[in-house]
């Protein structure tokens, strides 16, 4: 059975335990601390680790992660057993659950920020290019409990948030805190690669037969929802639309309904259609367009 308790970390539990929501696949959380805005010009010191252990266990336990990892000298702290959400991200009422969404939800928080600088005088930019001490220990830990050496938004390269409800909720791995729906930061900017672990095999795409879209778009919603194999393929449309920004979550039922007709008709003049061929009907050249960008293969 995995630890709750990392082997190796000081355990600084800050009690408030809480259960995970078990029905989605394990997670994890990667941030960085970021306590100091810094730049190339104008780099800053490093904070030290006791300090951030005396904050997660003070002032700032609200908004405590499971670990606190130094990726310069390989040291831990654990403030939450793994299987107790915690407090690191945002997690609205009555929204998409975060912190407690899947088996586990396990929150690191590396000791890091842009162009910090160590005692020994060298300024990191890049959490990836530090020394990353530790990390192993801290990823097989993690997968112990089931969590997939896997990122199922891409791996973070920079601060640029992605974030979709719909991967989040049904996919396990590794995500930033750039990815978690309802949450506006950007870290962790960078994460090291898995240790020892073999590329994964290339996902095989869902297929959408144009076929079958046409006729759920042009039949009655009941009678489209009778085909249980069209229901599934309307539904990725239906969530790329929704992706897209231009169909609410509530429509996004495998039915093709009227509001689905008028997205994808928005959709169409967005591809640059117009009258006749902007009349919410898919059309093989908008569909594949839609399905490459949103990981759907359109067959005949």
């Amino acid at each position: 059975m995995a630890d709750l308790w990392m082997p190796g970390a000081i355990r600084a539990d800050v009690g408030d335990h809480a259960p995970c929501d078990t029905q989605y696949p394990p997670k994890a959380i990667s941030h960085i601390t970021w306590d100091r805005n810094a730049t190339a010009a104008k780099p800053a010191d490093l904070v030290p680790f006791s300090a951030l252990k005396d904050y997660f266990t003070g002032g700032g336990r609200g908004m405590a992660p499971h670990i606190l990892w130094s990726p310069f000298t390989g040291q831990f702290c654990q403030f939450y057993p793994a299987n107790s959400r915690s407090k690191s991200v945002v997690d609205l009422t009555g929204g998409t659950r975060t912190n407690r969404a899947g088996k586990v939800v396990i929150q690191i928080e590396a000791l890091f920020f842009p162009y910090c600088r160590t005692p020994d005088g060298k300024v990191w930019a890049k959490l990836a290019d530090t020394p990353c001490k530790g990390w192993e220990q801290l990823q097989n830990w993690v997968h112990s409990w089931g969590v997939p050496n896997a990122w199922p938004m891409g791996k973070p390269v920079d601060f640029t948030p992605h974030r979709d409800e719909h991967v989040w909720e049904t996919q396990g791995g590794w995500y930033g805190h750039s990815q978690v729906p309802e949450n506006t930061h950007q870290d962790p900017g960078s994460w090291p690669a898995f240790v020892n672990v073999s590329p994964p095999k290339p996902a095989t795409k869902p297929k959408v037969s144009l076929a079958h879209i046409v006729y759920a778009a042009k039949h009655d919603p009941a009678s489209a929802q009778g085909h249980t194999s069209y229901k599934s393929e309307v539904l990725l449309v239906e969530r790329a639309l929704h992706a897209e920004g231009l169909l609410d979550s509530q429509w996004v039922d495998g039915s093709f309904g009227s509001k689905t007709i008028t997205a994808y008709a928005a959709l169409q003049r967005r591809y640059g259609y117009s009258g006749s061929g902007a009349d919410g009907i898919p059309g093989k050249t908008s569909l594949t367009r839609l399905g490459d960008k949103h990981g759907f293969t359109v067959v005949a």
